[in-house]
């Protein structure tokens, strides 16, 4: 056996990587300047982000036995093709001023970039850390969470200094050597490697590990329930997350009275506590466990969202926010573990890339629903109430979820006995 490549190392080359192409969360920067240099509609460039968001979901549902079957560096190699022509690419559409090739290069390459580049180092740190399996994944998505925070204030320099065009050829330049250079450490674990001490601590008792449920293919996965629920589940968190941050400001005047500067600040820290939560979330339910973690996040939620319409004060008002941010940026960095304790390692790329299909269809139905639901009302309460209801439908799932698990846990356990020796017993008889 060679070298073994040092865990804490493929973690932060996830972390490069999702830091890059989390920078798409910085799209509104440049949605001003191109209404003005071009006259574009708002909705026109809007559509950019949300092709890209697509593209996001349904690469990474097909191309996820891409990257079970070529490995984490090339998949990342591939992504960091895909997205550096993305990113540089809409900076051609931009000196050529046609909208459509934006929709082609950002949303489409750069939305199949970010699909790959989103499950690659996701699932190859599940592999890499079965001992914290939340950390590792809420380390890396919670680089995708903060990308913005370091993206904006750059793009902003950048197109005031060299113009729209040039940042997106600077950009794309630099995202792709970002990407390739830690796509290259990426690799999986050698077979049978655990990390040092995860057995010891098990005899010891001062751990329990918990193995796998299972060890099922994509195709075994889809057909069972405990998909479906977790499909569901992960797609009611983003649809009332979205929805959420898609109406915070004006939801923010016209119940805490917050003014529009401070509701714009208000939104700002709401970035903050989506990175804090997707590392914070995901590194409890290792100690917890992500069917626990689950129910926890839905029963905060459910409470969060009927008390905001109550919410006067803006400080309470603002908790309640950061509050419904942090869990939905935990259910994003939990999902991975939580795929990895189900399914197991054996497809889980190709797996997790099925389960984010959730995200592009959450993506397109947050939004709408908001709006559906404040267009029959002249407040946002119906629109909190909606959506505290769905929740609490995926409250339900979680504990559904979690009766399914116990199930099959004890018909493993049944199994494992079963599949014990007779001989020990058979010689004691005997003598």
């Amino acid at each position: 056996m060679g070298k073994v490549k040092n865990r804490w190392l493929i973690a932060a080359s996830a972390v490069g990587i999702h830091i890059s192409i989390g920078s798409v969360y910085a799209w509104s920067v440049f949605t001003k300047p191109l209404i003005q240099k071009f006259g574009w509609e708002l909705a026109d460039t809007q559509f950019t982000f949300s092709l890209a968001i697509f593209f996001l979901g349904i690469s990474a549902a097909f191309l996820g036995h891409y990257l079970e079957k070529k490995g984490p560096r090339k998949s990342g190699l591939l992504a960091a093709i895909f997205f550096g022509i993305g990113i540089a690419g809409s900076g051609l559409a931009i000196y050529l001023e046609s909208i459509y090739l934006l929709y082609l290069f950002y949303g489409v390459f750069g939305g199949i970039g970010l699909g790959l580049g989103y499950i690659t180092p996701v699932s190859t740190l599940v592999k890499w850390f079965p001992d914290k399996r939340g950390l590792a994944t809420g380390l890396a998505i919670m680089g995708f969470g903060f990308a913005a925070l370091i993206s904006s204030p750059l793009m902003v320099f950048l197109i005031s200094k060299v113009g729209i065009a040039n940042t997106f050829f600077i950009l794309g330049s630099i995202y792709f050597v970002i990407i390739f250079f830690s796509s290259l450490y990426l690799a999986p674990p050698p077979k049978g490697w655990v990390p040092k001490g995860f057995y010891a601590s098990d005899a010891s008792g001062k751990k329990k590990v918990q193995q796998d449920l299972s060890q099922l293919t994509a195709n075994e996965a889809v057909k069972t329930k405990r998909f479906w629920y977790l499909w569901l589940m992960l797609f009611i968190n983003i649809s009332c997350g979205i929805a959420i941050i898609s109406v915070a400001s004006p939801m923010a005047q016209e119940y805490a009275g917050m003014t529009v500067v401070a509701a714009a600040t208000m939104v700002g820290i709401m970035g903050l506590f989506n990175g804090v939560g997707r590392i914070g979330w995901a590194s409890f339910s290792d100690y917890i466990g992500r069917p626990a973690m689950y129910t926890i996040f839905f029963s905060i939620q459910v409470v969060a969202f009927f008390l905001l319409p109550t919410a006067t004060n803006p400080i309470v008002f603002q908790g309640i926010i950061f509050l419904i941010l942090s869990c939905y940026g935990g259910g994003f960095a939990t999902i991975p573990a939580y795929i990895g304790d189900v399914f197991g390692t054996k497809q889980l790329g190709a797996i997790h890339g099925y389960i984010l299909t959730a995200w592009a269809a959450a993506g397109m139905a947050g939004p709408l629903f908001a709006a559906w639901t404040r267009t029959i009302s002249d407040n946002y309460n119906v629109t909190l109430y909606f959506f505290a209801g769905l929740l609490g439908i995926a409250l339900l799932f979680s504990f559904l979820i979690r009766r399914d698990i116990k199930k099959l846990r004890e018909k493993n356990i049944k199994n494992e006995i079963e599949a014990q020796p007779l001989t020990p017993v058979l010689e004691t008889v005997k003598s």
